[in-house]
């Protein structure tokens, strides 16, 4: 049997180089992503290094948007199996198939999807896999969680978008989606069975319908440890957003936050999810829950969401108006200039849908209103932000789902903030597992999107950003993991009472401690044989 040798003067630091010329040698990003998939399986050790070294330039290619490019095409991209499928058709056995994963003692988190509604880009089947894969990721990078604590899992349940059912290469069971019953009786199976073969695990999860990721985070976060990063993960990043946008528009203002109005185009699960989240930005500052829940008001695709609308989806009915009794109001702009709001948040996955119109509307009635298209991937962002700024003058204070490049406008270089979840979900499971809380509860949100809020470093402030740079990701994860962990023990859900004995100052160090760091040492450093 031959045997492959290293170069005579192969080594690490020139491989490094090596690998990040032949990444960026790729001329798509879909590509980029293929490459960096193979990196991980030869070398899982040098792919995490890298990645945390270049986290700006590689988070957008492994996480959204690229991610998604990458789920549309994942039954024709697969190389080799990354991450557990557990089938509808396995139902009555879940225990079994989730018992063949390697490292199941080790597993501490799992992000779990059904692949039904992936980003914007709807029903993917079987092909949502690398959306769990890409959360893992960034739990690695962002939080230093141990790659052998991760369990990636997409629930192959089928499909109801015929194109996948049609196309030979799908590599998901060929069926439609069950029925709700089948569903419910699947997933309690399926929880009961992850809490006995992983009895360690944080459960996450992610990209689930509208209606199914609502009912399910209800039905599990008292019984097991879980939650949804899509309606609370995505809620707690846009609140700390918020708090800093608040900030800065009262500031050019003169008025006080209480006076803010947020207008929520976008009405899904995120956009629901979200909406609830910051009804404690109200709720902080003095205001009653109904006080707080009056300064909200949601449109979805038939326009103002009212209470007297017939067959209204019940997750839509919490914030529908009661004090609007004219014509039903369907044109976003007559809808601005009806509820006067100072933020205008987008999670519609409508290409475009903030106009010049709108977004002079917003400028009409606030010195510097607050717009945030939150849609992902970028070509579903209702605006770029270019235009944003363009159409503004610079005076709007912006974040957005997707990374935007600096745009400078009459000789001012703007930076565009970015309301990622990696922003909070890596601390969220950090401080989860260290605690080794009993559930995540609201309380333990909430503290994280504060804590958030609060690391922005000077030079941060004065650029009047809403969001820290990404390069500081680890220590913002331990600033949130330490606020997740006394917000449990506050709640008596901690399992894990010598935290309690450490103060703060020794506790961020104890969190800085835990966290895994590629080892410089890999398996190709050693090229002689």
């Amino acid at each position: 049997m031959s045997i492959a040798r290293f170069p005579p003067h192969f080594n690490n630091s020139n491989h490094r180089d090596r690998c990040l010329a032949q990444l960026r040698s790729k001329p798509v990003p879909l590509e980029k992503y293929i490459y960096l998939n193979g990196l991980k399986g030869r070398d899982s050790n040098l792919f995490y290094s890298i990645l945390l070294d270049n986290l700006s330039e590689l988070v957008p290619i492994l996480y959204t948007p690229t991610v998604g490019e990458a789920c549309v095409n994942y039954s024709n991209i697969w190389r080799r199996p990354e991450g557990l499928y557990v089938s509808i058709q396995d139902k009555g056995r879940i225990r079994e198939v989730l018992s063949t994963w390697p490292d199941f003692y080790d597993g501490r988190i799992a992000v779990v999807t059904d692949g039904s509604r992936i980003l914007g880009l709807g029903d993917l089947g079987a092909n949502g896999l690398p959306i769990s894969i890409g959360k893992l990721d960034l739990y690695i990078a962002g939080a230093g969680i141990k790659p052998n604590s991760t369990v990636p899992i997409c629930l192959d349940l089928g499909t109801n978008t015929q194109h996948y059912l049609d196309d030979p290469l799908y590599i998901g069971v060929r069926r439609p989606r069950p029925s709700s019953e089948e569903m419910d009786e699947f997933m309690d199976e399926f929880m009961a069975a992850m809490k006995d073969v992983f009895p360690k695990l944080l459960v996450q999860f992610e990209d689930f319908s509208t209606d199914n990721a609502f009912k399910y985070l209800d039905r599990y976060r008292r019984q097991y440890r879980v939650f949804n990063d899509d309606i609370q993960g995505t809620g707690s990043v846009i609140l700390s957003g918020f708090i800093n946008a608040a900030r800065l528009s009262s500031a050019a203002s003169g008025r006080p936050l209480s006076d803010h109005k947020i207008l929520f185009f976008g009405a899904g699960s995120a956009g629901t999810g979200v909406a609830k989240q910051l009804i404690s930005f109200f709720t902080t500052s003095g205001m009653s829950p109904e006080e707080a829940k009056s300064r909200i008001y949601t449109v979805d695709s038939k326009g103002l969401i009212t209470a007297d609308r017939n067959g209204l989806q019940e997750h839509k009915k919490f914030f529908a108006r009661t004090d609007y009794n004219g014509p039903q109001l369907t044109n976003l702009v007559d809808i601005i200039n009806h509820v006067k709001p100072t933020a205008l948040l987008g999670l519609s996955t409508l290409k475009n849908a903030f106009s010049e119109d709108v977004v002079n509307a917003m400028c009409a009635l606030n010195e510097r209103p607050i717009i945030f298209p939150l849609s992902n991937p970028v070509h579903l962002s209702e605006l770029e932000y270019e235009d944003a700024i363009r159409w503004s003058d610079g005076k709007a204070i912006f974040a957005s789902g997707s990374p935007y490049k600096p745009v400078t406008h009459n000789g001012v270089t703007y930076e565009a903030g970015q309301g990622n979840n990696m922003y909070i979900f890596p601390g969220i499971g950090l401080g989860s597992i260290l605690s080794k809380t009993r559930h995540v509860s609201d309380g333990m949100v909430e503290q994280a999107a504060i804590a958030l809020s609060s690391s922005l470093d000077a030079g941060e402030q004065a650029a009047q950003l809403v969001y820290p740079r990404l390069a500081r990701i680890r220590e913002i994860s331990v600033r949130v993991a330490l606020a997740v962990i006394r917000q449990a023990q506050n709640e008596n859900l901690d399992e894990n009472p010598y935290l309690r004995t450490l103060p703060d100052a020794d506790l961020l160090g104890l969190i800085r401690d835990k966290m895994w760091q590629p080892p410089t040492f890999h398996l190709w450093s050693t090229p002689h044989l």
